[in-house]
């Protein structure tokens, strides 16, 4: 039960992401590049999961779920995944992204800027994979988590959702 309601949720949050997605001008080729750059960096199938990123008052908060949860070995390389790039951003380095969305990605260069603590930065397992929370005190600092968030939904459009500050898509640990 609890599995055919959240892929009923994904499904009418797809659907609604692609209508507002229409207006966009991301092409096919862009988001083949991304999809092949993200094969480098993000050791899960992109196709096996989904990325949601819902923004917050505070900053946001990126969740990576296998579309299987009982997909143990798509859970496990997610959680891999985002420890990993969880620490490296609590220290600054956001080389990742780049690699993946380009150097100029909006956003990117802002939160590079950050001094360390700025942004407090939390990574938290999931039964069905993880997410990452990310806060900062300082409007422009917000600003840049939310531009960061609009680049990664555009770039990674076929696997990725916005998400709802207060309806997060996870099953509990």
């Amino acid at each position: 039960m609890k599995r055919r309601l959240i892929i009923l949720a994904l499904l009418s949050m797809l659907f609604m992401t692609l209508s507002v997605r229409a207006g966009e001008k991301v092409t096919e080729e862009r988001l083949d590049e991304v999809a092949e750059r993200g094969a480098h960096v993000m050791p899960f199938s992109l196709e096996q999961t989904i990325h949601i990123f819902s923004k917050t008052a505070a900053g946001g908060l990126q969740q990576v779920l296998a579309k299987d949860s009982s997909n143990i070995e798509q859970v496990e390389l997610i959680r891999e995944h985002l420890s990993k790039i969880s620490q490296e951003f609590i220290q600054g380095d956001f080389s990742d992204p780049a690699k993946i969305h380009g150097a100029d990605m909006p956003g990117l260069a802002e939160l590079r800027m950050a001094e360390p603590g700025q942004i407090k930065i939390v990574y938290k397992e999931l039964s069905n994979g993880a997410e990452i929370d990310y806060s900062a005190n300082e409007t422009k600092l917000i600003e840049a988590i939310h531009k960061w968030f609009d680049a990664q939904l555009s770039d990674h459009a076929r696997h990725a959702i916005p998400g709802h500050p207060h309806h997060h898509i996870h099953q509990n640990p």
